[in-house]
């Protein structure tokens, strides 16, 4: 590399922006440390700290990737993470999503769905179905779920879910929950979206879907402000069921739908 000194620190930050790797941005740092201008030495510092930051991301998930890592040494082949989201909601339905992801799978900021910004998760989320061995989405609408109850709704989702991946895993990863009438070995990890990779992409599928499917809803119940609030209870939510009563994918077991049907 030649001599920092002899660039402007310009064309030095741009590098320094440009660069991803943390070797590379090492060698930068080195170098920019023997250059005598002030603005070199607290750019050698930015470029370091951002060495440090993709460090720890590479750390972070490292350990994202521990439970399936134990498995396949084991000797399991396939390995699928399974979330579900959408318990909370006065409407719509809970949503669950399986995934297998592939060895190497290239998901920079891969985390727990809620972590995430919208438009991050969209990125995610159509990078973890193109790069996927295979992934699926199971759905349980208002009406099981008011026969059934949220917490069996959502355990149904998540069965849909994993009966309908093909290839069908060895091994499932679940987040804090047992899936009742599968076969298939499973693990129950608490966080487990924040724990291991596999779970965190099925979430942030999961919610994806889920956002998609509030957002066609919208178009068809307006009043209700799906499209913002995805079917929670926020004021505007309770106000317009006050005003216009529930529809047809509110749940009306859940207390606040009930209290106007």
């Amino acid at each position: 590399m030649s001599g920092p000194r002899c660039e402007s620190l310009v064309v030095l930050r741009d590098r320094a922006a440009a660069l991803d790797g943390e070797s590379a941005l090492a060698e930068l740092a080195e170098a920019l440390r023997r250059d005598p201008r002030a603005g070199a030495r607290a750019l050698a510092d930015r470029c370091q700290r951002k060495a440090a930051a993709i460090r720890r991301e590479r750390a972070r998930l490292a350990l994202l990737f521990e439970n399936r890592r134990q498995l396949l040494e084991r000797g399991v082949r396939l390995v699928a993470g399974v979330d579900e989201v959408g318990v909370g909601p006065l409407a719509g339905p809970v949503v669950a999503a399986a995934v297998v992801l592939p060895n190497h799978p290239e998901l920079p900021g891969l985390d727990d769905s809620k972590k995430l910004s919208p438009a991050h998760r969209e990125r995610l989320a159509e990078a973890i179905r193109r790069q996927a061995i295979g992934w699926t989405v199971g759905e349980a609408w208002p009406e099981e779920i008011d026969r059934l109850n949220i917490y069996h709704a959502s355990l149904l989702s998540m069965r849909r879910a994993v009966e309908a991946l093909s290839p069908h895993p060895d091994h499932v990863l679940v987040d804090a929950r047992t899936i009742p009438g599968i076969h298939t070995p499973q693990t129950s990890l608490v966080r487990g979206d924040s724990r291991d990779a596999s779970i965190a992409a099925a979430s942030i599928v999961a919610k994806v879907h889920r956002d998609a499917i509030m957002l066609r809803l919208d178009a068809c119940y307006p009043a209700y402000g799906f499209a913002r609030n995805k079917g929670y209870p926020t004021p505007q939510h309770i106000e317009a069921l006050k005003c216009v009563g529930p529809s047809a994918v509110h749940r009306r077991s859940f207390a606040p739908v009930a209290r106007f049907s």
